[in-house]
């Protein structure tokens, strides 16, 4: 696997995407919880309200950035691996099979995304 593709498939596909969903499906955000706990710590040192609204917008801008990362280095076709990948972490715990399918097809995506050689090759 070509380093750009493996890098991509770990921290878009499997990160960003499919853990992603595994979480939205536990029902918790391991990163807004360590965000609200620093910001709690935050704002018992210095109680300025900016400061809470400021980590209360951050995971929104976190995941932007994240989402324009992955069109950077993936494309459309990218993206499309990402919702893929979080879609099979959504429906880990309705089915199993299901999601280790669409996992598969969102790694394979991933690294179609990334391969521009071999997508040229695909065109003709």
């Amino acid at each position: 696997m070509a380093k750009k593709s493996g890098l991509f498939i770990r921290q878009f596909v499997i990160g960003l995407g499919f853990l992603s969903g595994i979480f939205t499906a536990i029902g918790i955000d391991p990163q807004v919880i360590l965000l609200r706990i620093i910001g709690n710590a935050v704002g018992s040192v210095y109680p300025d309200p900016q400061v809470s609204y400021m980590f209360f917008i951050l995971p929104i801008i976190l995941l932007l950035i994240s989402l324009i990362a992955a069109f950077m280095k993936g494309k459309v076709l990218g993206l499309v691996s990402v919702v893929v990948a979080y879609c099979s972490g959504v429906l880990i715990f309705i089915s199993a099979v299901l999601s280790i399918m669409l996992l598969l097809l969102a790694v394979a995506l991933g690294f179609l995304a990334t391969n521009r050689r071999l997508l040229k090759k695909v065109k003709l």
